[in-house]
């Protein structure tokens, strides 16, 4: 190994397994390896909602029952009363539009909840997350 190689070691199916480099390099690297494993910097995910979307559903809102801010999962078994006011929230708001379609994600399991707002019933279905 010369003295600038980096090698990179797989197992028999091509799974990286790690890397090796020189010693002098090691020198360089060790302490600020260790200073942001000890102090890692982990940001929160922002969720861009289309509140603005939801809010001109609720101003026109013209279906004969109250406006419903509870969502379910079906699937993992979350729940809330009123999905905007939870802290943190339990579940993100992903689509809304006039004609009553409203989409949330879990933010426990990821499945999908969509809500049908029809003349006089709502129709509530959960779709688990991608894997």
């Amino acid at each position: 190994m010369s003295e600038n190689s980096i090698i990179h070691a797989f197992d028999a199916s091509g799974k990286r397994l790690g890397v090796f480099i020189p010693s002098s390099l090691w020198d360089q690297l060790d302490n600020p390896i260790k200073n942001a494993l000890a102090n890692p910097v982990i940001k929160p995910k922002q969720v861009k909602e289309p509140i603005a979307d939801w809010e001109t559903l609720v101003a026109c809102w013209d279906f004969p029952y109250p406006v419903d801010k509870d969502v379910n999962c079906q699937h993992c078994g979350i729940t809330t009363e009123d999905w905007q006011h939870d802290t943190p929230r339990k579940f993100h708001l992903k689509a809304a539009n006039l004609g009553g379609l409203v989409s949330f994600e879990c933010c426990a399991c990821h499945a999908r909840i969509r809500k049908n707002h029809f003349k006089d019933v709502i129709e509530v279905s959960c779709t688990p997350p991608n894997d």
